[in-house]
């Protein structure tokens, strides 16, 4: 019964993904490129900029904490596990497509980020809160779709992301002694839930708090340690380089098989990894206190290019550069485990399961904090609080049943649900793409003129009476 519902979530993912998924992003990147001017290129040093600028409310999130609670999410265990994952079982130019996804996206992200601070919702204490179920509502006058987009959400966010979260965080365990195939996971699952209820259960301003600091503290580890390898193994960036291209421009190979190819694993590893386009980052760019939409917009598109630029590549270079030999009973936290145990000894290990532990525990508190949002569209108000201590407890019975589910049922499952999430995004962005480019006009035109740009609903057209702010 298990083989026969795996091979039905393997048909259901293998479909949705090629050629519906592949052609769904690229088209609609290529399309946002255009209507934007390739802002993700033209617009990236304003983006680092405006990621520092303070709130104008003391008490108000600012950019660089919504730029932290939608890469709390972003930067994960799939940025360790998923490349991992990628190289083993597509080869080495799933890197070039993770890549171009990333480039691409860039454009998907500043439109969906920009278009949820618009049409952003003001709370009972002065704050911001939204996301597409929310611009949906607002702008496509579909209270319907919206409920769905919601729906699709909470299943991505608290089903099938955390389970594949804490599945990937409890298999690093696996090359210790003490690690059991039949207990561990579970016992690890336990202490998961428990920290990540703890952290949830204090509501979202905690999960923000805590996600601002623990997200650069882990990064920078990672990063750091990765490029220590790289360093010791200077020489062989062009072989590696090489490698990635030379594979990723194997059509023979790719249209020989395309389900298994380089082409599609860096497609959904990157579309996994970057989120670009299927409406979760929105929901923490909806949060941010900024003079002007497009602001938050481009820092929303720089976390995309901190995610699979910077993060995924650290890992792939880390790896690539072991010359660890790459093989399919790798894919995992097993093939970075051997790369840096290569170079760094026993402490490899340990350090690969102490990055994870961030990682992953960034995820999970990050994703519900994108599942309130939507709890709260359905609800049509902020549910009471009983109801939200119930569902965080739920939510952290997820998180101990993924522990000990198998990895390709956890990749699936996640996988499906993004799907869903991305088709109905996608088509809206594409809808109201052109509000959010009369935005990033109106930003440049203030910019040319020495202005901080600010935002007034009005200058671009927008019907002032179905917003809560920009009045």
């Amino acid at each position: 019964m298990a083989a026969l519902i795996l091979n039905e979530l393997d048909y259901l993912d293998s479909v949705l993904y090629y050629p519906v998924l592949v052609v769904v992003l690229v088209v609609a990147g290529l399309y946002f490129s255009w209507r934007t001017r390739l802002v993700q290129l033209r617009m990236c040093a304003e983006s680092i900029r405006v990621v520092l600028e303070k709130p104008q409310g003391a008490e108000s999130v600012s950019s660089f904490q919504a730029l932290m609670v939608s890469t709390a999410s972003r930067v994960g265990t799939g940025n360790i596990i998923g490349i991992s994952t990628a190289i083993c079982l597509g080869g080495p130019g799933s890197v070039f497509w993770m890549w171009l996804v990333a480039i691409i996206g860039g454009a998907s992200a500043f439109i969906e980020s920009t278009l949820a601070q618009i049409y952003k919702r003001r709370d009972s204490r002065g704050g911001s809160y939204g996301g597409p179920a929310y611009y949906i509502e607002t702008a496509l006058h579909s209270r319907f779709v919206g409920a769905v987009f919601a729906l699709f959400l909470i299943l991505t966010y608290a089903g099938g992301f955390n389970l594949l979260a804490s599945y990937n965080l409890q298999s690093t365990f696996a090359v210790y002694s003490f690690y059991d195939k039949a207990t561990t996971p579970w016992i690890l699952g336990a202490i998961f839930a428990v920290l990540v209820g703890y952290c949830i259960l204090g509501g979202g301003k905690r999960i923000v708090r805590t996600t601002s600091w623990i997200v650069p503290i882990m990064g920078g580890i990672y990063v750091v340690a990765a490029l220590y390898i790289i360093l010791t193994h200077i020489t062989y960036i062009p072989d590696v380089f090489a490698l990635i291209f030379a594979n990723a421009f194997d059509f023979q190979a790719i249209f020989g098989g395309i389900a298994g190819s380089c082409l599609m694993y860096g497609v959904k590893r990157g579309l996994y990894s970057n989120e670009a386009g299927i409406g979760s980052a929105p929901n923490a760019a909806a949060t941010a206190d900024v003079s002007h939409p497009v602001k938050q917009g481009l820092v929303q598109m720089l976390s995309v290019y901190l995610d699979t630029l910077v993060v995924c590549t650290a890992t792939a270079m880390m790896c690539l550069c072991s010359g660890v030999p790459i093989t399919k009973e790798a894919a995992g936290a097993t093939y970075v485990q051997q790369a840096l145990t290569a170079d760094l000894g026993s402490f490899g290990p340990i350090l690969i399961t102490v990055c994870m532990v961030l990682f992953a525990f960034s995820t999970l508190i990050g994703n519900l904090f994108y599942v309130d949002n939507c709890l709260t569209f359905l609800h049509g108000k902020v549910p009471s609080k009983s109801f939200m201590v119930a569902y965080r407890i739920i939510a952290a019975l997820i998180i101990f049943v993924g522990a000990g589910m198998s990895m390709a049922a956890a990749w699936d499952i996640a996988d499906i649900f993004m799907a869903f999430m991305c088709l109905i995004n996608i088509p809206a962005c594409a809808i109201l793409g052109t509000t959010a480019v009369k935005a990033m006009k109106d930003y440049e035109r203030q910019k040319k003129e020495g202005k901080n740009p600010v935002f007034l609903a009005k200058n671009i057209g927008l019907d002032e009476t179905n917003l809560d702010f920009w009045k």
